[in-house]
């Protein structure tokens, strides 16, 4: 049976829910995957009744499904340092308070505990997102940095994550982590120390985005297969390497998207490197039957045609693996 393909909206969340649902449902999405942003999905109404009737209203009457919702914004918030003007860009008013950094931290963690039980009442099962980091800072390990420091790191994404998976326990919901950069996940190695500091925990999983692996020289497909048992969503989204350009490297150089100076950029899905094909077999030989999240990120093509774009270029590759070996006539033959 053919895989879901929804739409990631935090990158629509200047439109409301029903527009982008109004757009995914004309362009032929299953579904959305739902961020808390914007007006799209509000954490701390999870007990409100009318509120969720009235989401998944506008997804009924555009013939669209949800699998899973998404809070990576307040998410990077919880284990963040330092706390600063970046936060208060992307948490929104209630988390950010007074701004005050531990408060900002707590606030953060409440909210992705409500966003586990906005999750129940949605009918989903799965919360994408981000940890946030305190030792992301410390990546280039110049000036030095102790080995306990990094230890501490691991040790406070356990202390202010087992409380908040507690209550994705209770509420029967599983967080997919995106491995990226600025996450105490980040790779392969921070992944396998991430899920060692809470001692692998079923409540903590995997969301699979190859583009942050390709940039960083990750083999996107080999991570499928090593983290078999813990992937579980995939969002999409492509990178276009463009390393053959000897002044650019791998970190950027403080450039914006879409500048052609940089090393790589974000581009709509088919038009970058990751191996889709390879990427799809490797889903289906891991039995992943959840859905394909298009997240759509591209600084010189306009939304409104890549995201469809997308959606046929990902769908070419969305094939039902065979029932029987191939070469299982042959010995019908014998």
């Amino acid at each position: 049976m053919p895989r879901p393909f929804t739409l990631f909206t935090g990158q629509w969340a200047d439109l409301t829910l029903e527009e982008v649902a109004r757009h995914a449902s004309e362009w032929g999405y299953d579904g959305l995957e739902i961020a808390v942003s914007g007006e799209h999905l509000d954490a701390w109404r999870w007990d409100d009744e009318a509120y969720i009737a009235d989401r998944l209203g506008i997804l009924e009457r555009h013939g669209l499904k949800v699998w899973a919702i998404s809070n990576h914004l307040k998410g990077q918030a919880v284990c963040d340092d330092p706390i600063d003007f970046r936060h208060q860009a992307i948490v929104g008013s209630r988390v950010w308070g007074d701004g005050e950094p531990e408060g900002v931290r707590q606030r953060a963690a409440q909210e992705l505990k409500n966003t586990a039980r906005l999750a129940k009442a949605l009918g989903v099962k799965t919360v994408v997102g981000f940890t946030g980091s305190s030792i992301w800072q410390y990546v280039a390990m110049f000036p030095p940095v102790p080995t306990h420091v990094i230890d501490a790191g691991y040790q406070d994404f356990a202390d202010r994550w087992n409380p908040i998976l507690d209550v994705f326990d209770d509420c029967g919901v599983r967080f997919a982590h995106e491995v990226h950069p600025s996450e105490i996940a980040y790779d392969y190695w921070s992944t396998q120390r991430t899920l060692e500091a809470i001692g692998h925990r079923e409540a903590f999983g995997l969301n699979w985005d190859p583009s942050h692996m390709l940039w960083q020289g990750i083999d996107p497909v080999g991570f499928i297969t090593d983290f078999a048992d813990r992937i579980y969503h995939v969002d999409c989204k492509d990178t276009r390497m463009r390393m053959g350009n000897s002044r650019a490297g791998i970190l950027s150089s403080h450039l914006p998207w879409g500048d052609p100076r940089r090393g790589w950029d974000f581009v709509s899905a088919g038009r970058g490197d990751v191996p889709w094909e390879d990427s799809f077999r490797a889903l289906a030989a891991i039995g992943y039957d959840g859905p394909i999240s298009v997240e759509w990120e591209d600084a010189g093509m306009d939304r409104l045609a890549g995201a469809p774009e997308a959606l046929r270029a990902l769908k070419r590759f969305d094939l039902a693996p065979s029932t029987q070996p191939f070469d299982a006539a042959f010995s019908q033959q014998a």
